[in-house]
């Protein structure tokens, strides 16, 4: 077989994507978790099993599947296994409660319900029993199992919708968004190829594997070959020995991933690594600040490479290795050729493969796409002459004060360098006089000097920041609500807390 990363990267399907790796390396690992290991042959073998047992169920090509399990071998086998039949996919959370779970089971429609009985002190089960949910069963341990013979042929066609994932949560109202495989594997190709990995390689998968990263990861897996460590529940300093037993060399997730691993590396004398195999952090999310790229780079002894995606375009940009540090540094990285990117009056739009087909709610995809056929991110940026991303902030991280535009973004950058603040999140609040008003809230490091708002106008200051943007209130919080995929902060908490205080 001459088959290449970039010439797998065609596969229609999820599945002709599998059988394809299966067949080139069919002896490699693909899944690490604890004392298990699954080879790319032992995926695809397992998955036609539980695709048969499915099938015996009642599953069958189109039919709606939610399933609400942590990040473990059997989902990821439960995944494919769906996509063998070519089932509709709804991947919910584990952590979500009946308010999230009850909605996304309505709006999907969803006729099967796999859930992982009671995990972390939760009866899941019960939850679904609860719900009412159509045809809930168990899929934590074990799999529906059955005789792969008496499957009918896997899915050809790739553009049809088989996903529906869920907008996680840094607004109130989640959204159902469809996805195809061919849409999944264009997302994951762009991080891989951007990521310059290679089968030596060994990753790691410590959020939650039905954030729509977990494909995007997953097709990174099958395009190059490599393993990565599953995290079934991720806190560090616990999942250290796991990182370093396995020498994983690939880590991260998001900015607040960088931060936890940043703060286990200065628990240690110099000169000693946290994992010592570890040579590349990389991820997406929030936008991170210039000083925690710097820190990682000087502190920990590795590269961070950062991107940008969204539950609708699961890989926007990404920075590569061969970035500049300022590049790496200031920017979001550059999108693959298959992704068209137009800044409209400071908004980035999307256009290309990745992006979603819309949302469960046609009045919802008819407001998100222009007439061009661009998605409206509501992200504000611009490129650069060198086509990297610079993302400047949120539509609704624009603060109006008395007329004129604050950067939300610009603020918190400025702050995250202050040696007493450990993270921030700035946000405008109602003002009778001055229409919005800039808060800043901060967490501050164990054993910091206190913060005031006095200290931290005159720091800004300093900085050069204008007058004009300067923070009129600062709150002090022992943590930022944060959700529970990319621990991305929920801002709209922290206006629904401070907005009556002056």
């Amino acid at each position: 077989m001459n088959e290449t990363p970039h010439s797998l990267g065609t596969a229609r399907t999820l599945w002709d994507l599998l059988d394809r790796r299966a067949r080139l390396t069919p002896d490699r690992p693909v899944l690490l978790q604890k004392d298990r290991t699954v080879t790319f042959d032992g995926l695809r073998t397992r998955a036609e099993r539980t695709a048969a047992g499915l099938y015996a169920m009642g599953v069958r090509p189109g039919t709606v599947v939610a399933w609400q399990l942590p990040t473990r071998i059997e989902t990821v086998v439960l995944v494919f296994a769906l996509a063998r039949l070519g089932a509709v996919q709804s991947p919910v959370i584990p952590f979500y409660r009946d308010r999230e779970v009850g909605f996304a089971l309505r709006e999907s429609r969803a006729e099967y319900f796999a859930v992982p009985g009671v995990w972390r002190g939760f009866d899941h089960t019960e939850m679904a029993r609860r719900l009412g949910a159509r045809g809930a069963f168990e899929a934590y341990d074990a799999l529906p199992d059955g005789d792969p013979d008496a499957l009918p042929a896997p899915p050809r066609d790739g553009t049809s919708v088989r996903w529906i994932y869920w907008t996680s949560g840094t607004t109130s109202d989640p959204k159902g968004v469809l996805h195809t495989d061919r849409s999944l594997i264009a997302g994951g190709a762009c991080l891989a190829h951007a990521l310059r990995l290679s089968a030596d390689d060994v990753g790691s998968v410590a959020f939650p594997y039905a954030h729509i990263g977990g494909p995007d990861y997953t097709v990174m897996l099958l395009l190059y070959g490599f393993p990565a460590v599953l995290f079934e529940h991720f806190a560090l300093p616990d999942a250290l020995p796991e990182y370093r037993r396995h020498g994983v060399t690939v880590a991260g997730g998001s900015t607040a991933f960088y931060s936890m691993f940043l703060a286990e590396q200065r628990k240690l004398p110099p000169g000693e690594k946290a994992v010592p195999s570890l040579r590349l952090l990389a991820g997406g999310g929030a936008p991170k600040p210039p000083e925690l790229y710097h820190a990682v780079v000087r502190e920990m002894g590795v590269q961070l490479t950062h991107g940008y995606g969204m539950t609708e375009v699961p890989m926007i940009t990404m920075g590569s290795p061969d970035d500049t540090a300022e590049h790496l540094a200031t920017t979001e990285g550059r999108p693959p050729e298959s992704m068209e990117i137009r800044i409209v009056d400071g908004e980035v739009r999307l256009r290309g493969e990745a992006v979603c087909r819309g949302y469960l709610d046609p009045a919802q995809s008819a407001e998100v796409f222009d007439a061009d056929g661009f998605l409206r991110t509501g992200d504000l940026g611009h490129l650069t002459a060198t086509g990297h991303l610079v993302l400047t902030g949120r539509r609704k991280d624009v603060i109006i004060r008395k007329g004129e535009n604050i950067s939300a973004k610009e603020i918190e950058d400025l702050l995250c360098a202050h040696p007493d603040i450990a993270d921030t999140a700035v946000i405008g609040l109602p003002d009778p006089d001055r229409g919005e008003r800039v808060c800043a809230v901060v967490e501050q490091p164990d054993g910091a000097d206190a913060v005031t708002l006095d200290t931290v106008t005159s720091y800004l200051r300093a900085r050069g920041l204008s007058v004009h943007k300067l923070p009129e209130q600062l709150e002090v919080v022992d943590a930022l609500p944060r959700n529970e995929t990319l621990r991305k902060v929920l801002k709209y908490r922290l206006r629904e807390r401070f907005s009556d205080m002056a």
